[in-house]
């Protein structure tokens, strides 16, 4: 039996191979000929997640849409019709929402590991630069889906985030106006934040992925040493040309990437089963009230994953100085892979000033995150945001300085461990 489903399995594959003839290769150089580092870890697992959240959002998506109704005065009932009658429209609705939260969960772990082990050093640049075209693309798209439900946060956060639009000079009003298509979000805003939300971005998004895969398995795969195993000794026991410290991306870390995706499903499963809005966070309480522009919510406040940018903008007392701290706290992430002076790629073999440095950012990121969730009322909660705000940007414009000082270990020529 098996023999017959081995020659069918060969059958098939040779008939695909015959009329497309470069598919196989294209399997064989991103699957199984493309050699990754044999000591990746327990970081290196988010960016095949991301890409399982990718499709789920995709998917559930496409269901969303056959039922919503891009219109101010239908839009929040046609959300409660999918979540009372469409068959298993609740279900649908809570993996599409806690996916989003997922999503930035993955992504934010897969950046940090990239400035941990230095993935955006040379050869990497361009792999950084459009990991961080998806992260903006990303952002936009997560707003715009934010704003479609017409809850009363949605409404509110749309006018408030579209209005920072308004401090820029001149030209500000009229670009507000513009991009809301009224003096207030409303049927114009919905129509083209779903048509942009749907269709436009999801494109540019998977084209991104596209490029940003294409680019990192031309260069090949960073490590946790941060060494080239391409420039190693040569010659394993798959291929005498093959990297001697690499291993075929398939099987080796397909399967090991599958257990970590089950693991995140169960998470997940956990979350849209017995938490889906997590205690306000992934689901704001005042977004299950339809919006209404005559009552404005107690605390008006984006979901957690804007919380720090929108702390940086809350804590800044000038308007137009919020929204350039704000929108500059993200368009300095580009310039890392220029910034970085350091003779170590990893951390791993960096001095602790580096070590010091680094979880300080994190805890920095974290801290602003908790701020901007807050009402934004405490006078001591603005003090601090400042200082954490500082400490954010001087992070990244000191790099240069503390990156050459700091000292390194002795960097290895071959990766040291492995599984």
């Amino acid at each position: 039996m098996a023999n017959i489903f081995t020659r069918a399995a060969t059958g098939v594959m040779d008939w695909v191979n015959a009329r497309a003839p470069a598919l196989a290769p294209m399997y064989r150089k991103h699957m199984s000929e493309y050699y990754a580092p044999k000591n990746f870890n327990i970081w290196y697992i988010f960016g095949v997640l991301s890409l399982v959240v990718l499709v789920n959002q995709i998917v559930t998506g496409i269901f969303l849409t056959m039922h919503f109704k891009t219109s101010a005065a239908e839009a929040f009932a046609s959300v409660e019709y999918i979540m009372r009658d469409v068959e298993w429209g609740w279900l649908i609705r809570y993996m599409h929402s806690t996916g989003a939260s997922l999503f930035f969960i993955v992504v934010y772990l897969h950046m940090f590991r990239g400035l941990m082990y230095g993935s955006y050093q040379k050869p990497r640049e361009l792999v950084w630069i459009l990991g961080m075209l998806i992260y903006l693309v990303l952002m936009a798209e997560a707003f715009m889906g934010y704003v479609l439900p017409w809850g009363q946060m949605s409404f509110w956060g749309a006018k408030v985030i579209i209005s920072l639009f308004g401090a820029i000079p001149v030209i500000g009003n009229g670009l507000t106006e513009w991009i809301m298509g009224d003096y207030l979000p409303s049927d114009a805003t919905l129509n083209r934040f779903f048509a942009l939300h749907v269709i436009a971005l999801p494109l540019v998004l998977l084209l991104l992925v596209v490029l940003h895969l294409g680019a990192l398995h031309e260069v090949g795969s960073n490590n946790p040493d941060g060494v080239e195993i391409k420039k190693g000794p040569k010659g394993n026991r798959w291929s005498p040309t093959a990297p001697a410290d690499g291993v075929p991306f398939h099987p080796y870390y397909t399967v090991k990437d599958t257990f970590y995706v089950c693991l995140m499903l169960l998470v997940a499963a956990f979350i849209i089963f017995f938490a889906p809005a997590f205690g306000g966070w992934f689901l704001e309480h005042d977004n299950f009230t339809e919006a209404n522009r005559l009552v404005t919510p107690e605390h008006i406040k984006p979901v957690w994953y804007y919380t720090p940018f929108y702390a940086m903008l809350r804590v800044v007392p000038d308007k137009l100085g919020g929204v350039l701290v704000m929108f500059g706290a993200i368009a300095i992430l580009f310039a890392v892979p220029w910034l970085d002076r350091s003779r170590a790629k990893s951390y791993r073999y960096r001095g602790v000033l580096s070590w010091a440095l680094l979880l300080g950012f994190a805890f920095s990121f974290v801290w602003l995150g908790k701020i901007g969730a807050g009402p934004g009322t405490d006078p001591v909660e603005t003090i601090v945001g400042r200082f954490l705000t500082a400490y954010y940007f001087l992070f990244f414009l000191t790099m240069p300085i503390w990156t050459k000082i700091d000292k390194t270990k002795p960097v290895p020529e071959r990766v040291t461990t492995h599984d």
